[in-house]
């Protein structure tokens, strides 16, 4: 009998293109031919931008142009765009456009509303076909050139586009981290002011900002001279003025600082009266930071980012931050993807038997994303027990600690794809012991004095994201919260006690009181 063998067939491998993803014009002008195919290029300014079309051959069919930026020109500039794709028998057409800050967003909408496909090309891809066709010469007619051949070669890219949650949630995160740089700046300026009246008074405490007490007697004494001669009694009569108290204890040591700190500056009444102008900027960009996340809890809790605060060391600012410059999940392939675009890897240079593999992270990166995905390994590496034993090891062996830093970035941005893009907790060392999100959304809705009805909604957000089989799970803090809240009744109305219940019972884990106070007013 004979026997036949089965020939295994062999996997055909596609093809690995050399050109961008969200780049790639191959396919099209194929379809219609390369001299069927034109490519309007646009170099943006702020006020005004230079226009040309040229077919994928690069024939010029309108020559640069000047466009105004007004509604008008805009109107224009389409006309002449349809016009000559009918003379010249273009089938069809990109709009590649030079990104410009944010220059160059009016003329993208202006296109794309008149239905035209909108590439973005971005300098540094430009660059360098302007300057091996014109070396020397950098004018607006060269720079068209130059963005032509970068969105011909596949670097003219296809920007996803963000819904409307997506889109607020980044100007919010970005305005709160504007804010945070911008308090920053003032803090340090105080200190200096301060260290002019009151040398040394500051290494008194740990967190001076976290000290009400000891920025109320920073603001209102100019000297320790003048600290010393006011006594136990009149610093106390201070603090109550400002609506702060302080321990005995406390007073006795800013006291003893007094008796033998340096003198203040010569100048130091006007150092107090400029500081205490810059601590009223202090503490209104403090209430501006504040109603910014408050804002932005109640647009994350409406994303599956919420989940990640399942992890120890994120809150709902670190979780706010990566999902405002992450975007929807939808846009990433796979975890790598979010690495590439954070340039959370080592740049290379190799040439012949030259190869340096592990240098400095790569440069041309999204910065943006890059900060918020280390500013959580920060975190993670302060709070989190699984990451910092990752690190301690890292350290026994020798290892760089930056290269831990970004070590645990990586692993976290794997962890985050399947958390986010499965819409699931996944077991992992280290959720142990695991965040509890409502909980922790609780604690920081109570922290910023969010109104009960938001509170609410927000929780209820939260909840509609997180998986079926994790509501008992998250239940049970709540329902210990909820005992104890009732059994605090003595000390007046809460209403975080007329929310738990409603909480719970969305979550299936018991029913709601009719009788409960409140309750209708929150629905």
């Amino acid at each position: 009998m004979s026997t036949t063998t089965r020939c295994k067939r062999r996997s055909s491998r596609r093809p690995r293109p050399i050109h961008k993803p969200r780049g790639v014009l191959q396919p099209r002008v194929q379809r219609v031919g390369p001299e069927h195919f034109g490519i309007v290029s646009i170099d943006c300014a702020k006020a005004r931008s230079k226009w040309m079309l040229t077919d994928f051959y690069g024939t010029v069919l309108v020559e640069p142009t000047e466009l105004v930026h007004s509604q008008g020109h805009f109107a224009i500039a389409v006309a002449l765009v349809h016009e000559a794709m009918a003379r010249h028998h273009l089938k069809d057409l990109i709009v590649a456009i030079e990104q410009t800050g944010k220059y160059h967003q009016p003329v993208k909408r202006a296109f794309l509303a008149a239905g035209f496909e909108c590439r973005i090309v971005h300098p540094l891809a430009s660059k360098p076909f302007r300057q091996a066709a014109h070396p020397g010469i950098k004018t607006d007619d060269t720079d068209l050139v130059g963005i032509f051949c970068a969105a011909a070669n596949g670097f003219g890219l296809l920007e996803p586009v963000l819904d409307p949650p997506a889109a607020r949630l980044r100007l919010w995160v970005r305005h709160r981290r504007s804010l945070v740089e911008k308090r920053s700046a003032v803090c340090c300026q105080l200190k200096e002011h301060w260290q002019a009246t009151l040398p040394g008074f500051d290494a008194l405490f740990g967190d001076l900002w976290a000290s009400p007490a000891a920025l109320a007697i920073a603001s209102h004494f100019a000297a320790p001279e003048a600290v010393q001669q006011a006594g136990l009694d009149a610093l106390r009569r201070v603090l109550q003025d400002a609506g702060q108290h302080a321990q005995t204890r406390t007073l006795e040591r800013i006291l003893a600082w007094a008796r033998t700190a340096p003198s203040a500056d010569r100048e130091s009444a006007l150092h107090r009266q400029l500081a205490m102008a810059l601590d009223e900027d202090r503490r209104q960009e403090t209430r501006q930071i504040r109603a910014a996340e408050v804002e932005i809890a109640a647009l994350l809790v409406q994303t599956p980012y919420v989940l990640l605060m399942v992890i120890p060391g994120i809150n709902v600012v670190s979780a706010g931050e990566l999902a405002g410059e992450m975007g929807p999940i939808a846009h990433y392939a796979n975890a790598r993807a979010i690495t590439g675009r954070a340039g959370l890897f080592p740049s290379r240079y190799q040439s012949d038997q030259v190869d340096l593999a592990n240098g400095s992270l790569v440069r041309c990166a999204n910065r943006r994303l890059r900060a918020a995905l280390l500013g959580i390994a920060d975190n993670l590496l302060k709070c989190n027990h699984y990451f910092r034993g990752l690190a301690d090891r890292w350290k026994a062996v020798g290892k760089d600690p930056r290269d831990s830093h970004v070590r645990v970035a990586s692993r976290f941005s794997r962890l985050a794809y399947l958390i986010v893009a499965g819409r699931r907790i996944v077991p992992h060392a280290c959720l142990l012991p695991r965040g509890y999100i409502l909980d922790k959304l609780i604690a920081f809705h109570q922290d910023h004095d969010t109104s009960p009805e938001q509170m609410l909604a927000n929780l209820q957000n939260a909840a509609d994201q997180l998986p079926a089989d994790e509501h008992p799970r998250e239940a049970a803090p709540l329902a210990q919260r909820l005992a104890e809240t009732r059994a605090a009744r003595r000390r007046g109305p809460q209403p975080i006690g007329d929310i738990l219940p409603l909480l719970l019972a969305r979550l299936g884990a018991g029913d709601v009181e009719s009788t409960l106070v409140g309750v209708r007013d929150l629905g």
